[in-house]
């Protein structure tokens, strides 16, 4: 039966620690070099709305580690760009491969998707989640903390997509939440009512130290994301005092580890100081992305 990842929610506690265990496992292999062509003459392809490094890269290199096919569709280069509606398209790709991501603008587009294709499809982030991304950052936190229960993750910025699956996420696998942002940009309520009904320990407070205090992990984004540039000036204003800074790190557990989900304004959201210096597992935390994917495409496509 097909399966569709649209939300972090999607997948059990179970599931996410058997994909992280898979993930590590694909890791390894990569690292020694040995072939892992599983899905042999399998495609996967993948409609872009938004610009991507991470996202595109991660999943072109898995596939071709897999010893099966992307192919990048640019939704200005396919026929929905024409008008050609979002059923009609899910049904003639779902005719030709097996498997889709896309990185939409509206999580709207990604659930027609699903519900018309006949294949898997995976949400490389909508305005509402990025559940991707998260199974990338636990890998990094499972890597780096080897647990998650008891650990203290603290959100500082915008109340965001990636905001919304780390508060989803971080429910299902036991972590405490803290999200401190400025009044206005916290998560949507009902993001927030389903952390708690999946059992969430969450607090929302519009003061960063606050949050950071006896943090285990620190994590930011950018204060303008893409979608939100006529706001730039006021959200520059509003945010100034959610950066993520050595006096920030101050009130933190000394050995915090800081993430951000990339790319990131240097000298905005974070410092360069904290970026490139011992805290920081922002690098690890892109590269886990491949690895976290990997793991994802083989449970669904395989």
């Amino acid at each position: 039966m097909k399966r569709d990842v649209l939300s972090i929610t999607d997948l059990s506690k179970e599931e996410i620690y058997e994909l992280l265990e898979s993930a590590a496992d694909l890791k390894a292999k990569r690292k020694a070099g040995e072939s892992t062509e599983y899905l042999k003459n399998k495609s996967l392809g993948m409609i872009f709305e938004k610009s991507s490094t991470r996202t595109r890269v991660s999943f072109e290199v898995a596939m071709a580690d897999f010893g099966g096919h992307a192919l990048y569709l640019n939704s200005r280069d396919i026929q929905v760009g024409r008008g050609e509606t979002i059923e009609d398209t899910a049904r003639t790709l779902s005719g030709y491969l097996h498997g889709l991501m896309a990185r939409v603008m509206s999580h709207d587009t990604v659930e027609k998707l699903a519900k018309y294709s006949t294949m898997p499809v995976i949400n490389a982030l909508s305005d509402r989640e990025h559940p991707c991304q998260i199974l990338g950052d636990f890998m990094t936190i499972m890597e780096f903390k080897k647990k998650f229960e008891g650990l203290k993750f603290a959100w500082v910025g915008d109340g965001n997509n990636v905001c919304n699956s780390a508060l989803l996420g971080s429910a299902i696998v036991g972590m405490e939440f803290a999200v401190a942002c400025p009044k206005g940009y916290e998560p949507e309520a009902e993001f927030l009512e389903q952390a708690k009904a999946l059992g969430g320990k969450f607090t929302i407070t519009d003061d960063p130290k606050a949050a950071a205090k006896d943090a285990d992990i620190i994590y930011t984004d950018v204060w303008v994301s893409m979608g939100d540039e006529a706001e730039q000036e006021k959200r520059l204003k509003e945010f100034a005092s959610f950066q993520v800074n050595t006096e920030l790190l101050g009130v933190a557990k000394p050995d915090v580890i800081v993430m951000h989900c990339l790319p990131a304004r240097r000298g905005l959201e974070i410092t360069d100081e904290v970026m490139d210096g011992p805290n920081s597992v922002i690098f690890e935390e892109a590269e886990n992305r491949l690895h976290a994917q990997k793991a994802l495409i083989l449970k669904l496509m395989r």
